[in-house]
């Protein structure tokens, strides 16, 4: 395996968490700092006195959000705490201590830390939950971006009535419409998940319930969760606020009335489209956090002054009231997550369960591809491939088919999320008689190389101005011999490692990206799929250099792959005169290979035909 040798960051953290404050609040706190310093393509090791105070769950819970901080990996050093796990499970305690010199350093007091929520659309816009009402409302103020709706004065206060089961019900700018207990992130973390089960045992107890246009899921990262929800009791106070069901019935007052409604979820990821189609503002929040709003119905509410509904008494009930004691979550977890769970739960796993063990097994070595099958498609990556390596192929006059701006992520490019009724995939989908209820998601059909290409917003096609869906102005291109790449603005390719925003441009025909900056994973799956990353120089880009997307654009690259240099630099030039130099994304010599050979899967094969 073949990787640069990362700088590691030194994160150290002093303090200890006050009263109230979750692992969520603190790694999102965590993750708005990393992602200001920036860290892709680094280690970041957490160390300092601070540290001691973290459970291996809180840990845990910091080392999965790496992804949205953009770090390689974020670790922990030894200390009594894996010593502690070791023991547990015989391995030996020695430990050898040494000093550790970092390639830079970052500090935080863990008494700094507040209760917060992140978003509306990407993980690291935290924001202090004190704060929250008011940043909602600057946001409908502020112009479309990462923090804005630009939604008119005159209908910031519009007030959408309609029937919920028999029930008037109404819905406003900021309404909570999907209330999310999801994502091993949180939902491995013993002390919030019996955290957001106290709110629901408390809320229960004053006479609150969910507010009933709220869809509430539950969808632990664990079967040991269910375990210890149900040894403490509280899993019937969760099911008895909705989150053990899904049930959603207000989407038409949304999109008829252009309501900014709100997703509040317990995940890693909330940027546009990934949660759901209809709800444009989408905050990251701690398990109990979710419950919380849930039972408010809005976000577009300050905790600390106005109460979240009305108790069966007749009287108020706060945030406060509903908010459990770090010690009344430390009792529970103490009685309730219990060592026998996790052993009897991984003991299963190897077992399968009923409806697996039954699948019907083919006895061949190769798998039977069946040409009706909308979801399992046998994808062309090697159809017409020699045995050869095509070697560097030279970008010539190719015409730009998308250019974007910054925080592009791996869910813009290739969402997971439903079908549209109207898209090319959608019509693919029709043509072989799959009705409209029966599309299922992008994520579900992954498999079928037919649906995922059929990804993407619309574009101009450049020749004949058409405005036109990517995947139809790629085809176009495509069948006149034309070349295409995409310009984009830093932080390219942030989110999940989402393998199918690199494949998905390779199938459309696109053989570079030029952008600002690249999320790590992105840039290393568009080399294996045989596409050019380049960045921009130092303080240039699209705009400063006076790119309007419509010219025509070549990329120098020597004719030998042995000419080339990963991290050289290469001239771009446009057909109206304009040329510039940008730096070649082949981080390593193994990349070069991939591309030579257009892309790790063709590398491979080839390899294990010489074989």
């Amino acid at each position: 395996m073949s990787m640069v040798l990362p700088g590691v960051v030194g994160f150290k953290l002093s303090g200890k968490l006050h009263e109230g404050v979750t692992a969520t609040d603190l790694v999102l706190t965590v993750t708005q700092i990393l992602r200001k310093y920036g860290v892709v393509g680094k280690f970041v090791e957490f160390y300092g006195e601070g540290m001691s105070k973290l459970s291996l769950a809180d840990r845990a819970t910091i080392a999965n959000m790496s992804p949205e901080y953009g770090a390689t990996m974020g670790f922990f050093p030894v200390d009594h705490v894996t010593l502690q796990y070791l023991k547990l499970t015989g391995r030996s305690d020695e430990t050898p201590q040494q000093d550790r010199v970092y390639s830079s350093y970052l500090e935080l007091d863990l008494a700094d830390v507040d209760p917060c929520i992140s978003g509306p659309k990407r993980p690291h816009d935290r924001v202090p939950l004190k704060n929250v009402k008011a940043d909602w409302h600057s946001c409908l103020d502020n112009k479309v971006g990462f923090k804005g709706f630009a939604v008119p004065k005159e209908e910031q206060q519009k007030v959408v009535k309609f029937s919920f089961q028999g029930q008037p019900s109404e819905l406003k700018h900021g309404s909570v419409v999907i209330a999310a207990v999801t994502s091993c992130t949180n939902t491995s973390n013993p002390s919030v998940m019996l955290g957001a089960g106290l709110v629901a045992k408390k809320a229960c107890e004053l006479g609150l319930e969910v507010k009933p246009w709220v869809k509430t899921s539950l969808a632990p990262g664990s079967g040991v969760v269910t375990k210890y929800l149900l040894q403490s009791g509280l899993q019937q106070y969760l099911n008895q606020q909705g989150f053990h069901i899904v049930g959603f019935g207000c989407t038409t007052s949304i999109a008829e009335n252009d309501l900014v409604a709100a997703a509040v979820l317990s995940g890693n990821r909330n940027f546009e489209g990934r949660v759901h189609p209809l709800t444009r503002a989408n905050y990251l929040a701690s398990p109990p956090l979710v419950v919380a709003y849930a039972l408010a119905g809005t976000v577009d509410i300050d905790f600390e002054k106005e109460p979240i509904g009305t108790g069966r008494d007749g009287k108020s009930v706060y945030f406060k009231d509903i908010w459990p004691t770090s010690e009344e979550i430390a009792e529970v977890v103490q009685s309730s997550v219990l060592p026998e769970m996790f052993k009897s739960t991984y003991e299963a796993i190897t077992k399968g369960n009923q409806l697996w063990n039954q699948v019907s097994v083919p006895s061949s070595s190769l798998y039977a591809w069946d040409p009706d099958s909308t979801y399992i498609h046998k994808p062309p990556y090697f159809n017409g491939m020699s045995m050869d390596p095509p070697g560097p192929r030279r970008v010539k006059d190719a015409y730009c088919l998308l250019l974007f701006g910054d925080s592009i992520t791996t869910d813009h490019i290739s969402p997971a999320g439903s079908i549209h009724k109207d898209s090319p995939a959608a019509k693919y989908l029709m043509d072989r008689g799959v009705g409209r209820k029966d599309f299922n998601s992008y994520g579900s059909r992954r498999g079928n190389d037919e649906v995922m290409a059929r990804v993407g917003p619309k574009t101009i096609h450049i020749p004949t101005g058409e405005k036109l869906y990517v995947y139809d102005a790629a085809m176009k291109y495509k069948s006149a011999g034309q070349d295409t790449i995409v310009l984009a603005g830093a932080e390219y390719g942030s989110g999940s490692s989402r393998d199918w925003a690199a494949k998905g441009p390779m199938l459309q025909g696109v053989k570079a990206v030029i952008a600002k900056s690249f999320e790590r994973i992105h840039r290393s799956n568009l080399v294996g799929m045989g596409i050019i990353p380049l960045c921009f120089k130092s303080g240039e880009d699209a705009e400063t250099l006076g790119l309007t997307g419509h010219e025509r654009y070549t990329i120098d690259l020597p004719s030998k792959v042995s000419e080339i240099r990963p991290g050289q630099d290469v001239t771009v030039t446009t057909d109206n005169g304009k040329s510039f130099t940008c730096t070649l994304r082949f981080d390593t010599e193994v990349e070069l290979e991939y591309y030579d050979h257009a892309g790790i899967l063709q590398y491979v094969i080839r390899n294990l035909a010489k074989q």
